[in-house]
């Protein structure tokens, strides 16, 4: 095989390297030798028919797998979330199967019969317990009532005020259903009234 040619600029001589000089003396090596010259790196790479070929043929290879690679990666998410979603949906179907089985059972449907519903065998009587829970489980009420008089830190009279002002101003009046079944006075109704 031949060897290729030298460039000029790649041939040094000991009398014009000054780095190489400096090695063989035995000195420390200066920042100047750990340089490497990018442009002779550079010269040494020949760009050749071969070498485009092969250049197109990765580009190519590249566009052509990507949008695969994409859709390949989209694909398996979706499969995962899917594979999830089975998993959760089995899940609740377990659920409602042993549910299902539960009330196959005579003895179940008699306890939800009572429970829910309050039903009892004949001669039996019921005892239906009122506060039965427990004092941290009731919902938190009201504090005692106060004699003392506070003074509020809202004026009442602006809230007034504005409260009229904004009902004159509305643009129109919801109608509820009560106010929608009053009649009208000296108007006959079906019903008598209470």
């Amino acid at each position: 095989m031949a060897r290729r040619p030298d460039f000029p600029s790649r041939v040094s001589t000991s009398r014009t390297d000054p780095v190489r000089t400096m090695t063989a003396r035995g000195s420390k090596t200066t920042n100047r030798a750990k340089r490497v010259d990018v442009r002779d790196w550079l010269g040494g790479i020949r760009f050749s028919g071969f070498m485009a070929i092969m250049l197109g043929l990765v580009v190519l290879a590249v566009f052509v797998l990507v949008p695969s690679i994409g859709t390949y990666l989209e694909q398996r998410q979706r499969i995962a979330s899917l594979q999830e979603a089975v998993a959760v949906s089995q899940k609740e179907v377990d659920r409602l199967e042993a549910e299902r089985d539960r009330w196959t059972d005579a003895n179940y449907i008699a306890s939800q019969a009572r429970e829910r519903l309050y039903y009892v065998k004949p001669g039996e009587v019921v005892y239906l317990v009122d506060n039965d829970l427990d004092e941290s489980l009731l919902p938190l009420g009201r504090g005692p009532v106060s004699d003392k008089v506070e003074k509020t830190s809202v004026n009442w009279m602006t809230k007034a005020l504005r409260s009229v002002t904004e009902s004159g101003l509305a643009q129109s009046v919801a109608v509820t259903d009560e106010a929608a079944n009053t009649p009208e006075p000296g108007e006959q109704t079906d019903s008598p009234t209470p």
